[in-house]
């Protein structure tokens, strides 16, 4: 059976099959064409949805034996000014938040996340999950901006891409 990743359980690797993520992408890319008509895929089990002023990435994860999980994360602000009183707006909306999490990248690029599991997704789930998650960073990227700077993904100059 063929592999993608591994996990740590009890000190033992566990891996997930490669049928199971692929079943999983094509149910996303069956709930995307359905509910996101306008998306794109990179072919990868990786997809993207345009929302307001920001982009949504939807990504198929391996997870455990029997498992997957398929994130959404959108780009919330980028060049932002991660200061106290930043820090603390967003780790108090993480509390507040019903679901998914304000989070930094590596470059301190804001993001905000939800991830569910995904070999028994269902449209609703998924629809529900990238609609939740581009609401909520679209709805806070301006006032990200006001507390810290920066610029939301919609402000970002496409040659930054190239």
């Amino acid at each position: 059976m063929d592999k993608l990743e591994t996990y740590m359980e009890d000190n033992k690797m566990i891996e997930t099959p490669q049928e199971l993520i692929d079943s999983t992408i094509d149910c996303v890319e069956n709930i995307l064409k359905e509910k996101f008509p306008e998306y794109i895929s990179f072919g990868n089990g990786t997809f993207t949805i345009q929302r307001g002023s920001t982009q949504v990435m939807i990504l198929v994860r391996p997870f455990t034996e029997n498992e997957t999980c398929v994130e959404a994360v959108a780009t919330v602000v980028v060049d932002a000014n991660i200061n106290p009183e930043l820090s603390k707006f967003l780790l108090r909306k993480n509390a507040e938040i019903h679901f998914g999490a304000f989070g930094l990248l590596f470059d301190d690029t804001i993001v905000f996340q939800h991830t569910i599991t995904g070999t028994n997704l269902d449209a609703n789930e998924l629809y529900t999950t990238i609609n939740s998650v581009a609401i909520i960073s679209d709805y806070f990227d301006d006032e990200i901006v006001q507390i810290a700077g920066g610029k939301r993904f919609a402000d970002i100059d496409s040659n930054i891409f190239d």
